[in-house]
């Protein structure tokens, strides 16, 4: 089993002396920690698990160990039942001394950020923290993207998370995470919450004023809230494939993964050196902690062609798993496997199944993989 963090070890040693006295209320009234970030040289290994058919412990059973965090998506602003969900895969975490990572998804628009949302919003996540798991709040994620409604409405959304942050700062042990998407393909067209030309957004988003969007533009900058709002950057990175239309089942290249993170990104048809340096620019010229916070590797189950999926997969994890990674990202703090399959709203509309643990010959090669320095939760 990997060693939990100093800081981790620390929260536990205090939060068993706070039940002893009959509750953990008391210190997470007197220190506002944040959400921990693991000490140099480790990073957590996170899992985003798809809840209606999984649960904590089921995933925990099937890796041979506890993930240090959990991603759950959940509707904003929450209803009754996701809050009873919410507070049930809680209480299991709070078990496994594991964390959460909450997805936030305004799935109406941005005008669900309302003052009574964002005061249950901070009343929710102080119960949480109160029963010693700590959270990772993802607002409004992939913002850059075109298919989502709070997409590439850059104006709004900074509000809007700026607001959140200041709600989540009122809890002890939560912290904001922003997360675009990696932007190759960027302004990603066709998708169905794309900006209108003209609009004002489009304006803002026309960095280079040239009257077009193009991958020429900035994709992140004008998404950015702010220092203050944001405690951890992160990007979501896939292997879709190697050239769109995705479908093809297909070995990711050789440094796709750091590539993508870098702005770097050149292999046959596909350019994306116009692109930004995400990591440069955001982790390290703003001092933060940096989550790959969603990853995985495309297996489109219809298709029995092309390459088998652990071979895809496999290629995929070793980039992520591989020192060379986190000699280049010193500040990845955080990495977050897809562990889904899915219709994907792709050509095709294939079924993808980017999980690791359900079939035992792929499972047994990912943990074999998984490194020591990826930090996962306690022993029960």
């Amino acid at each position: 089993m990997v060693q939990p963090t100093i800081f981790r070890q620390l929260t536990l040693l205090m939060s068993a002396i706070a039940l002893s006295a009959g509750g953990l209320t008391a210190i997470f009234n007197e220190t506002s920690a944040g959400f921990p970030v693991p000490v140099d040289g480790r990073t957590d290994f996170g899992i985003q698990l798809d809840s209606e058919f999984d649960t904590v412990g089921d995933y925990a059973a099937r890796l041979g160990a506890t993930p240090a965090l959990y991603g759950s998506y959940v509707n904003f602003p929450l209803g009754a039942s996701d809050e009873a969900s919410i507070g049930n895969e809680v209480q299991d975490l709070a078990d496994y001394h594991s964390s959460l990572m909450l997805t936030l998804e305004p799935r109406k628009d941005l005008s669900a950020v309302t003052p009574q949302s964002l005061t249950d919003l901070t009343r929710d996540l102080q119960a949480w923290n109160r029963k010693g798991v700590p959270v990772m709040v993802r607002f409004g994620h992939e913002m850059n993207g075109s298919w989502y409604p709070w997409a590439q409405q850059p104006t709004a959304y900074i509000e809007k998370f700026r607001q959140v942050a200041a709600a989540v700062h009122k809890a002890p042990a939560s912290g904001m995470l922003w997360s675009p998407n990696e932007a190759g393909g960027y302004p990603f067209e066709g998708g169905s919450h794309g900006v209108q030309p003209g609009s004002p957004d489009f304006q803002v988003l026309d960095t280079n004023h040239d009257g077009k969007l193009t991958m020429d533009d900035d994709p992140y900058a004008p998404y950015w809230p702010g220092d203050d709002a944001v405690d951890w950057v992160g990007l979501s990175v896939y292997h879709f494939g190697n050239a769109y239309p995705w479908g093809e089942n297909t070995i990711p290249e050789p440094g796709k993964l750091a590539a993508k993170i870098s702005g770097t990104y050149k292999s046959g048809r596909v350019d994306e050196t116009a692109l930004p340096d995400f990591y440069a620019t955001y982790a390290a010229g703003h001092d933060k902690p940096f989550a790959i916070s969603e990853t995985g590797a495309f297996y489109n189950t219809s298709r029995s062609d092309g390459a088998p999926a652990l071979a895809i997969k496999e290629t995929w994890w070793n980039q992520l798993f591989d020192p060379g990674l986190r000699a280049k990202f010193p500040q990845l703090k955080l990495a977050v496997w897809f562990e889904f399959s899915k219709q994907e709203n792709q050509p095709g509309n294939p079924v993808v199944d980017w999980r690791t643990t359900t079939d035992p010959q792929i499972r047994n090669a990912f943990t074999r993989a998984l490194p020591n320095r990826f930090v996962m939760a306690p022993l029960k």
